[in-house]
């Protein structure tokens, strides 16, 4: 189990590549990203924001932490384009980073951010049952949400493992801590005026989690140089599904290169 908060670099580096910097959803773990990586690679230097199970960073924590390794990685490298990519909860973290260090990135892609969650009526409500639910009960919990957070005829049975993996590794008082976080976030409360730089947004079309096609959209209103990749038949965990590959969706809005 992961005790310390930070960026993990994937076998194989390759300087000589942009920088793919990951920001993984509610598990915070950043193995989910692991089936688009066999593609991804072929660009992209990757590494992933990796939040311990335990974890209770706020906003600002968790973006300094980010903030202070791409500095060190400008420092090294000052011409290396860096791609910064968020999804679901990182979506929220990637936007918080974007708006407060507008230079530290040159493209920004988010993936069903959950910038819409305060708004949904289940948030509070769902913060407290990850408080108080036993160990064993929370566990069960997780299993509940599945069809909400999937497509399961999409996503194989190794990577519903997986997921289902990542999601019980996670803390009940560490869960509460991140709905928190995202009941507190407010798109509207950023700077957002300040992200420059090129935005992609994919959102998924049947999503029982959030109204991410609809997010997105209010999400591009902000954002000068944002455009959408709609992926009509896929769940909030898209990167999970079998035919969905992160890598086509970039190279498809020219987003290999930075």
């Amino acid at each position: 189990m992961n005790t310390t908060l930070g960026l993990q670099t994937t076998k194989g580096s390759k300087p000589s590549l942009p920088k793919f910097v990951f920001l993984p959803g509610m598990d915070g773990s950043g193995k989910l990203l692991q089936s688009q990586m066999g593609t991804l690679k072929s660009d992209f230097d990757i590494c992933s924001l990796s939040i311990p199970a335990n974890d209770l960073t706020d906003w600002n924590g968790l973006t300094e932490r980010v903030v202070h390794w791409i500095k060190s990685e400008k420092q090294q490298a000052p011409s290396r384009p860096i791609v910064l990519c968020g999804e679901s909860f990182g979506g929220c973290l990637a936007l918080h980073l974007a708006a407060n260090h507008p230079r530290l990135c040159d493209r920004l892609v988010l993936v069903n951010p959950a910038s819409s969650a305060r708004r949904q009526p289940w948030m509070e409500m769902g913060a407290s049952f990850a408080r108080w639910l036993p160990g064993s009960l929370y566990r069960l919990s997780t299993l509940s949400l599945l069809p909400f957070l999937i497509e399961p005829q999409r996503v194989s049975i190794s990577n519903q493992t997986a997921l289902l993996e990542a999601m019980v590794s996670v803390s009940p008082s560490s869960a509460a801590w991140r709905l928190s976080l995202l009941r507190q976030f407010a798109l509207e409360d950023l700077p957002l005026e300040r992200i420059e730089q090129p935005v992609l947004i994919v959102a998924s079309g049947s999503d029982r989690l959030l109204p991410s096609v609809a997010e997105a959209r209010r999400i591009a209103k902000y954002l000068p140089k944002a455009k959408t990749a709609l992926l009509p038949k896929s769940g909030h965990a898209c990167l999970l599904e079998t035919e969905v590959k992160l890598h086509s969706i970039l190279r498809s809005q020219d987003f290999l290169s930075a």
